[in-house]
């Protein structure tokens, strides 16, 4: 002890401000520092103490230091000195505050108690740590202000994980900010949490700052706050929130906190993900961001990321230069698009995919091809080409085809399935059809959890904000019978729509922000870095294999061209472009990267660009070589082995044996089996009940139709699947699939899921509130299996127009396109009954005007005359009047040796209608499909009475039918039912045509004039009574009619004579042109007055019956 408190003596005065006191008092004092006294005295006895008492109060400056207890201490402070666990836990306290530096009454510490925390209460050393990673304390004394800045720092992390991609470097041009907000956030900004008092106005300067300057002034954000330099260098215990800690840091410095938290969150990386509420998934995200390290690339896999993006560049350059004046919506300033797919691929391919769908706009598209799925280089130039086509079909422009491809993946060594799907301009409305298929694909696979197929979509930045069809497509993204496991987005932002400026076409922060409506996270990337591109790829592809859901790849980039190769962006974006041609493309900035750190060199770079230039020149020598191209090598769902070895001109039996019919009908019309506590509401237990007569009676009705061609192909082994708004139930309460227990949640019971134990299965499902997306969803559904039965129904017919982009662009056009067929059904509930101008009409004009079939044209009448009219084709629309014809047209969509879209406009009415019923021996096996139902009643029996033949389609019959009746008319009126529209049955039609030949002809329908059928048959009715191609009819050339029709056809007046010159031509035929009855025209599809509408009715059938 005496050399101790010499040496401390002599030690002293050198002190600045030091003056000679005793060894204790200087001790509490705080002046001795943790390193100048340990060696000297390191030899000392070491004994145990007990604990200190506390001071009464701080002002006292250790009242219970004295003279004879300063010995004491100095005992203690010597032995703790050697060993600090040999003084009591209070004393150690004590030693380590006052030799860091703590004041006069700040050293003790009081011990914490042992009291159980109360509500919303922790101990105090819960928050704040008592020795850092090395054992080395602190330096603070634990008080309210230690406390606040723990929480300060945890707020600060958090705030760089919530609001960090804000103030990410993403554009590479420098010039745009990502979230269009120049404004930094407050919690961004340390100074608004209170360390120390900072600088006067340094807070207020900041504020005033921009994003640019700390872009391209400003060092880490840190710095650029003004920090002083002592709370930089404070070490905090790191929360268990963030993973920025290596395994053995559990603490670091404040400056080296910001310094990795700034790499992770606001470099070329911007992350947003804080807003998912789950704990395990944010942590799982803050793992692969924040882990020291976790973005480095090994040198193999830099060189990889070279090759890939220099093939992507050099796709572009090779097509620029051989066709310069085409347009192909080329990726110049964006080629890291397509290394970001393939490591999306290499990773799905290690984590166990097999199959992946793709769906895309047309930028790009043909680099994807290429360079992606490995089409045949020649294949894609032949497309430059203008050459003939070997096969049918009118074809597409090239940046709209897709493909299917199945190859090797070299990274993985496993073969993988690639299918782009076809699209056209429409940018997103390929997303649910890229769903459908997927989803289809794992259902016949029975890969329920989505580890075999995947689905990868790509948008551009304003078509992903500004397309309703995205959000839909999310929506359906977790439905039971709509998801797909998780899709991976990949946004090629441009920064630009066409000519708009994101600032004019979104009011988002982000043109990514829909994601977050499902809690897909979404990572933004600076497509100038590649490294940062590879890793956010992987990440994603590994959060859809691990968590089956959605998430989003934004890569922030430009656009090198115009909107097209011919397009002049100076005209509208001048500044952008001007900074556009002056930047280096991201080969050459990578190239030069690794070339200075050593991982390449120049030779290998250019070597790797002059193999792929090689490539291309050998396959343009190949293309130049091609005199035709093929449509269906473009074909994106083929269907193997489905047209093999069969006649397309045979129809399959749709009739089925009655044994069939009665055990389906009385299944279909049972509660479950052995379930008696299965409580079934009791006006369904009527329908039951009902059901079960009308099975008895061997009769009927639309419900029970529908069921059991549903039934049957399920027995068959037809997979049917039935979807749309309340079809569960059915719009109008007729269907009853599926029946609810009344007094359990969630327990039902699905009478066709239970027909047969070796059934194929029935999927019966409500969808969202959406027309667009679920009929998208079903069509690529359709696409996948030509051995199944897709029906989407409409909540009312007439809502199918918001689906209008899918009619037109995919079912009524696909097979031309893209060779491309589907059996899709779409059941479209029709009929003028007094509900509105929304809930009338199905508009059966705007399908029946995309009907590809030739009004002037009789087919040539062979035996295959009905089959040959499905195949030529393009789709069948129908409106059945019976249950049985019903029956038939839904078991003719299987029974076909093709596949067809079919457009059935259903009834209303008529689901209830007495007479709507058909008989078992309309369905058993001898029977078919009726194309049109002529008349069978008295008047058929008398042709030659007969004064009118009424010709219809649909529920219009059953009102004609019973105002006949009133009227007494039943043998002076015919009354022929067309069911099948398109088709038209021209040869039915002839022959009804002929039967009566001294009857007036006369369209009806309920639909307005300028609605409805009347446009499409009309022209048909007379190609069917004039231009058959086995007969022509003679006509007298007085008659206005004939000399009219005579004169629009030959341009010439009408010849004075005609010699007839078939036998069984009659004067009449000519002379008969098929006139109109109905509603006039009108703007409105239907009145809203009940009063008018019944009005219009009464009229309808006044004018029907008029002059008998």
């Amino acid at each position: 002890m005496y050399r101790t408190r010499n040496l401390v003596a002599g030690l002293l005065p050198l002190l600045p401000g030091a003056a000679p006191e005793r060894l204790a008092v200087w001790l509490v004092k705080g002046y001795v520092q943790n390193s100048s006294a340990r060696a000297p005295l390191a030899a000392l006895s070491i004994r145990q103490y007990s604990a200190a008492p506390p001071p009464p109060t701080q002002a006292a400056a250790e009242p219970f230091l004295n003279g004879s207890s300063s010995v004491y201490v100095e005992e203690m402070y010597n032995s703790w000195l050697q060993d600090p666990k040999s003084v009591h836990a209070s004393w150690d306290s004590f030693f380590r505050n006052a030799s860091a530096g703590a004041g006069p009454g700040q050293a003790y510490q009081a011990p914490p108690s042992l009291a159980v925390p109360g509500k919303y209460e922790i101990p105090v050393t819960a928050l704040v740590p008592q020795f850092t990673s090395s054992g080395v304390s602190t330096g603070l004394p634990i008080d309210e202000k230690i406390i606040d800045d723990h929480l300060a720092v945890q707020a600060i992390i958090r705030s760089y994980q919530t609001r960090g991609h804000h103030i990410a470097d993403l554009d590479p041009l420098g010039i745009n900010l990502a979230d269009l907000d120049s404004t930094v956030a407050p919690e961004l900004q340390l100074s608004s949490y209170h360390f120390d008092n900072l600088p006067p106005g340094t807070d207020n300067d900041y504020q005033l700052s921009k994003k640019q300057a700390y872009y391209e002034l400003a060092p880490p954000l840190a710095r650029s706050l003004l920090w002083q330099e002592k709370d930089m260098d404070r070490v905090f215990k790191l929360p268990a929130t963030t993973y920025i800690g290596k395994p053995d840091e559990r603490a670091l410095p404040l400056r080296e906190i910001l310094s990795r938290l700034e790499a992770a969150y606001c470099r070329h990386i911007g992350v947003e993900f804080m807003f998912i509420n789950s704990l395990e998934q944010c942590n799982w995200i803050r793992k692969r961001f924040e882990t020291p390290g976790v973005m480095s690339l090994d040198a193999e896999g830099k060189r990889l990321l070279l090759a890939r993006v220099t093939r992507a560049a050099g796709f572009e350059a090779f097509l620029a230069r051989k066709w310069t004046s085409e347009k192909r919506f080329g990726l110049e300033g964006c080629e890291m698009l397509i290394p970001a797919m393939k490591t999306i691929i290499d990773k799905s391919s290690e984590l166990g995919v097999e199959s992946i769908i793709m769906g895309m706009p047309h930028r790009g598209r043909l680099n994807v091809l290429a360079n992606v799925c490995r089409k045949p280089l020649e294949q894609i130039f032949a497309q430059f080409a203008g050459l003939e086509a070997a096969d049918d079909g009118s074809g597409d422009v090239k940046y709209h085809l897709g493909t299917y491809i199945e190859r090797l993946n070299r990274v993985t060594n496993k073969n993988i399935r690639l299918a782009v799907v076809a699209n056209p301009s429409h940018l997103e409305a390929v997303d649910t059809i890229v769903q459908g298929k997927t989803r289809a694909e794992q259902f016949y696979k029975g890969d329920s959890e989505g580890k075999k197929t995947m689905s990868i979509l790509l948008h551009g930045d304003a078509a992903f904000s500004g397309q309703g069809i995205v959000y839909e497509t999310f929506t359906l993204s977790d439905l039971p019978d709509y998801t797909t496991r998780g899709t991976i987005h990949v946004v090629a932002n441009n920064q630009i729509g066409f000519t708009t400026d994101p600032r004019h076409s979104r009011s988002s922060p982000y043109c990514t922000d829909v994601a977050r409506v499902v809690n897909a996270p979404i990572f933004h990337v600076n497509a100038d870095d590649p490294e940062a591109v590879m890793h956010v790829c992987k990440v994603a592809a590994e959060w859809r294999a691990t968590f089956h859901k959605d998430v989003v790849v934004d890569l922030v980039s430009y656009r090198r061209g115009g909107h097209n190769e011919i397009d002049e962006p100076m005209f509208t974006q001048p500044l952008m472009y001007s900074k556009i041609r002056k930047m280096k493309s991201v080969t050459e900035k990578y190239s030069a990267k690794l070339i200075e750190e050593g991982t390449v060199t120049k030779e290998e770079v250019d070597d790797v660009r002059n193999k792929y230039e090689k490539i291309c020149e050998e396959a343009y020598v190949k293309a130049q070589k091609e005199t035709q191209i093929r449509y269906k090598d473009w074909l994106d769902s083929p269907w193997s082995g489905f047209f093999e070895g069969k006649n397309q001109l045979k129809m399959g039996n749709t009739g089925v044996i009655e044994e069939t019919l009665k055990h389906i009908g009385k299944r279909f019309s049972s509660t479950p089996p052995n379930a008696a506590e299965f409580v079934v509401h009791k006006g369904i237990e009527r329908i039951l009940r009902a059901r079960m007569e009308m099975v008895e009676a061997r009769t009927v009705d639309w419900a029970l139709g529908e069921a059991m061609a549903f039934g049957s192909l399920l027995k068959e082994g037809i997979h049917v699947r039935l979807s749309g708004q309340d079809v569960e139930r059915g719009t109008f309460s007729h269907r009853h699939h599926v029946l609810h227990h009344q007094t359990s949640d969630k327990s039902t019971y699905k009478p066709l899921c239970n027909l047969y134990p070796d059934q194929a299965p029935y999927t019966v499902c409500n969808s969202s509130l959406s027309e667009f997306g679920v009929l998208g969803f079903e069509l690529g559904y359709s696409m996948t299996n030509p051995n199944a039965l897709v029906c989407w129904e409409a909540q009312f017919g007439d809502f199918f127009n918001t689906a209008q982009c899918i009619i037109d662009q995919f079912i009524a056009s696909g097979q031309s396109k893209w060779v491309r067929q589907s059996g899709l059904v779409l059941l479209l509930p029709h009929g003028m009954e007094g509900m509105g101008p929304e809930h009338s009409s199905a508009r059966p004009e705007r399908f029946l005007h995309a009907c590809s079939e030739d009004p002037e044209t009789f087919p040539p009448e062979t035996e295959e005359f009905a089959i040959r009219q499905l195949h030529d084709t393009n789709m069948i629309v129908a409106n059945c009047s019976t249950p049985a014809n019903y029956f038939h047209l839904l078991r003719r969509q299987i029974a076909m040796p093709f596949r067809k879209p079919l457009i059935i406009f259903t009834p209303k009415s008529l689901l209830r209608h007495p007479d709507a019923k058909s008989s078992f021996d309309d369905m058993v096996e001898t029977t078919e499909f009726k194309r049109a139902i002529p008349e069978t009643g008295v008047a058929a029996n008398d042709p030659g009475s007969v004064r009118k033949v009424i010709f219809c389609s649909g529920k219009v019959y059953y009102e004609l039918k019973k105002a006949r009746e009133e009227r007494g008319l039943d043998n002076t009126v015919a009354i022929t039912r067309i069911e099948q529209i398109c088709p038209f049955p021209f040869d039915l039609i002839r022959d009804e045509i002929n039967k009566y030949p001294n009857a007036e002809l006369k369209w009806v329908q309920e639909e307005h004039k300028n609605m409805g059928a009347w446009s499409f048959v009309q022209p048909r009715f007379e190609t069917a009574m004039q231009k058959s191609s086995e007969r022509r009819l003679s006509c007298q050339p007085n008659t206005s009619w004939w000399r009219r029709q005579w004169a629009q056809l030959t341009g010439r007046p009408s010849p004075t004579d005609v010699v007839v010159t078939h036998p069984s031509a009659s004067v009449s035929d000519c002379d008969r042109p098929v006139s109109y009855v109905g509603r006039g025209v009108s703007a409105s599809p239907a009145t809203g007055s009940k009063r008018q509408h019944l009005k219009e009715a009464a009229q309808l059938l006044a004018d029907a019956f008029a002059g008998l």
